[in-house]
């Protein structure tokens, strides 16, 4: 069907057309082939902060002070000036304009790290029905540190990280929870995830998964931990035989850790915990059945191989256990990769987020990255390298709607992460034709960079509704970014 390249004539067609049913969300955001950033600030005026994000309903601005110890909230705004002339497009903004304070309010600054603390800015989850806010701080980690009270050897530990729960309306702090001695992997919030009111924490040191429940109230509520105990009652039922076999003047201990409290039962360390004592039995199960596949257990697996369990929280049941380069693995990654991405139970979020599931320019691009790999055990390895998938990792601007427009992935992509900058711009073109350059992104200096021996490393933050994005270009050393704002004019 023909779209016009004019936003009015779009709109009556709009006014004059019911989409098919199902269609609604992916007709209203074509609108942004018409309506993309157009114009270029170099090299912004700002405050030197580290800029995490913007949250997903476009409400809030999410950066941290350099030194790592405040949290600073803006409000994104809107350009608006004056002009007299009669072609205003051909004149040059205003210098007010040009100015960080005029697109971005600062709302608050709220110290969230103490003297020995520093904020995580790898880390951030935003909770859209409350428009509460999970940050989190730590102290530094401890290589060496014994492995004592059931933690594992090897990994390192941390002497205290603090999740601190907060309104991001005005910054006040609702609640916190504090783990100690204990390590999770904060680095792009891999070890923590939310779905919906639920949020899970994986301790690596005490191999556990603690489940809590973020109240409208603002509180969090211990729901379970998944790790000794899979069961409410796992524990009253060791430790009640465990009386009857010792005796009434013989009962474990109690002791507080990581802000929960847990009856550790040790029998000479005769029990596995719960999780492992699952996970072996169906391993063992279906090898005895003869049900296993090949890649279940493999003698040509790599010196570290990975594995997968899907795991039922209610029957505490393990369903699956796969390897990394599992052939089943990797077909349902192909066919259903939507699934890996579960934030919510809303499911109109997944369209939003362009996946080789729901667009078939994402799998014709997985499909040639097949083709092209000379060995296809390896690709399955590689693309099991992304499982699982971090919570809230992925931008849902419409920029990043493949269906809409062409980029290179290599370069910038929905997902958050660091990438190695370029002195050219970043090119974003129509999908439909006759394919016409739409918009560009440019990070670093509009004059490029002077010194091209130093590797400079680049992040883009895209709002998710207007046309507006940051590009942020540093290099490896503590030196001032430099921040371009890209927005309609």
């Amino acid at each position: 069907m023909f779209r016009s390249n004019n936003v009015v004539a779009r709109i009556f067609q709009r006014q004059i057309c019911t989409p098919a049913p199902g269609t609604s969300v992916h007709c209203a955001r074509r609108f942004y082939e018409n309506l993309v950033p157009s114009c270029t600030i170099y090299d912004v005026e700002c405050p030197d902060h580290s800029f995490r994000k913007f949250t997903d309903d476009g409400q809030y601005l999410i950066s941290f002070s350099r030194n790592n110890q405040d949290l600073i909230v803006y409000r994104p705004t809107w350009l608006s000036f004056s002009c007299k002339e009669e072609d205003c497009d051909s004149y040059d903004l205003p210098l007010k304009a040009k100015r960080f304070e005029s697109f971005f309010t600062q709302l608050y600054c709220v110290s969230l790290a103490s003297s020995n603390e520093f904020i995580c800015k790898d880390f951030f989850l935003y909770m859209e029905s409350n428009q509460f806010g999970l940050f989190a701080t730590s102290t530094a980690q401890i290589h060496d540190a014994p492995a004592t009270g059931g933690a594992v050897q090897g990994i390192p530990s941390i002497e205290k990280i603090t999740f601190h729960l907060l309104r991001l309306e005005d910054g006040f702090r609702l609640d916190e929870r504090v783990f100690h001695n204990d390590f999770v992997n904060l680095t792009h919030s891999m070890g923590v995830f939310l779905y919906d009111d639920l949020l899970a924490i994986v301790s690596l040191r005490y191999q556990t998964i603690h489940i809590l429940q973020i109240r409208d109230s603002g509180n969090l509520v211990d729901v379970r931990a998944i790790g000794t105990f899979c069961r409410e009652d796992d524990e009253l039922f060791l430790n009640s035989n465990a009386q009857r076999v010792a005796g009434p003047h013989q009962l474990p201990r109690n002791h507080v850790e990581n802000g929960l409290d847990h009856n550790q039962i040790n029998m000479n360390n005769s029990f596995l915990s719960g999780i492992k004592q699952r996970l072996l039995s169906f391993i063992f199960r279906s090898i005895s059945n003869e049900e296993t596949d090949k890649t279940l257990v493999s003698r040509n697996a790599d010196q570290y191989p990975a594995f997968f369990a899907v795991y039922n929280m209610e029957t505490t049941e393990i369903i699956s256990f796969y390897q990394n380069s599992a052939d089943e693995l990797y077909l349902l990654f192909e066919h259903f990769c939507d699934h890996f991405h579960a934030t919510s139970r809303n499911p109109l979020s997944m369209n939003f987020i362009s996946s080789h599931s729901n667009n078939i320019h994402a799998l014709e691009q997985l499909r040639l990255i097949k083709n092209k790999s000379s060995s296809f055990s390896q690709f399955v390895k590689k693309m099991m390298a992304s499982l699982p998938f971090s919570c809230q990792s992925q931008s849902p601007s419409p920029y990043f709607d493949q269906s809409l427009f062409r980029f290179d992935e290599k370069l910038i992509s929905a997902t958050d992460r660091h990438r190695q900058s370029t002195d050219h711009p970043i090119k974003f073109i129509s999908r439909r034709r006759p394919y016409s350059l739409k918009f560009k992104i440019k990070p670093g200096p509009e004059a490029g960079s002077t010194d091209g021996q130093t590797k400079k490393i680049c992040s883009f933050l895209f709002h998710p509704i207007l046309p507006l994005a940051l590009s942020i270009q540093q290099t490896l050393f503590l030196q001032s970014s430099v921040v371009n704002i890209h927005f309609r004019r």
